[in-house]
């Protein structure tokens, strides 16, 4: 279901130093085919590196180039178990576009997805106000002050890359758009502030057989710090995020791969359910 290495098996790849400016364009330009012509790539051992600046500055380019209109963000990586299994120094960014966003209950086909169906159960949240790019970093408070209501999501995962884990030894999937493919959403609550989501549980289910658990304070402690800390992310690199987008805040179960014909569910305590159905 994810290639043929095994999670936290991936070998690091030797190189430290940063791509140059023509590396960078090759690389998003190599992805951005494979997602375009939904088709397996190999990204050259050349072009292979772990400075992450160099990571950050692929997937704004990836996103020049798709030419698709933004409909919000998602984090990667927003635990620690992950980071320190991936060896990633920070968490990872990825655009969530038009055209990828379902209602719960949705059944979603094979042209969304080239090599992998990897689910991800999260908190996401809808703003109500523009945070545009700048120079000061923007408050938690004044994040939660923008937003709309808060829902429980399934992020789907995918890669151009055939070995989802191996790639991780030049964090591939952070390269590819940190594997963003599509989105499902439960129904929005607007009453949510006294939730305490850090504490906030859920259970996923794999074909209505319970799988694992989750809690809110995987996402970086906090759903609505890592909310913060995308909306950072994206102002740094020059992104306005505009009301109406949808921020999702990095999983809260892990990793579960499926393939066609399975469908996953997952239970969130105080929001209900939010379920995706793979043809």
């Amino acid at each position: 279901m994810y290639g043929a290495t095994a999670p936290s098996a991936a070998q690091t790849c030797e190189r430290t130093s940063p791509l140059s400016e023509a590396e960078i364009r090759e690389v998003a330009t190599l992805i951005g085919s494979g997602r375009r012509n939904r088709r397996a790539v190999e990204l050259p051992e050349t072009l292979q590196t772990r400075d992450w600046p160099s990571i950050e500055r692929v997937i704004v380019e990836l996103d020049a180039l798709s030419a698709r209109q933004g409909a919000g963000w998602k984090v990667g990586a927003a635990s620690n178990e992950i980071r320190e299994a991936e060896g990633l120094p920070s968490p990872s960014p990825g655009r969530i576009y038009e055209g990828t966003i379902f209602n719960s209950r949705a059944t979603l086909g094979p042209e969304l997805f080239i090599n992998y169906r990897n689910i991800e159960a999260e908190f996401a949240f809808e703003l109500g106000r523009d945070f545009l790019s700048r120079e000061q970093p923007y408050e938690e408070s004044e994040v939660r002050d923008g937003i709309v209501s808060l829902f429980p999501a399934l992020e789907l995962g995918d890669s151009v890359f055939l070995d989802w884990y191996g790639s991780s030894g030049y964090f591939g999937t952070c390269l590819d758009n940190g594997g963003s493919a599509a989105f499902v959403r439960g129904e929005c609550i607007q009453e949510w502030s006294n939730i305490d989501l850090a504490d906030c549980g859920m259970d996923l289910f794999f074909n209505d057989t319970y799988l694992k658990s989750g809690k809110g304070s995987a996402a970086m402690g906090h759903p609505v710090t890592s909310l913060t800390w995308m909306i950072n992310w994206a102002s740094r690199h020059g992104f306005d995020v505009r009301a109406g987008e949808v921020v999702s805040t990095g999983t809260c179960t892990g990793h579960c791969f499926a393939v066609p014909g399975d469908t996953l569910r997952a239970e969130f305590e105080h929001l209900g359910p939010v379920e995706v159905t793979f043809a």
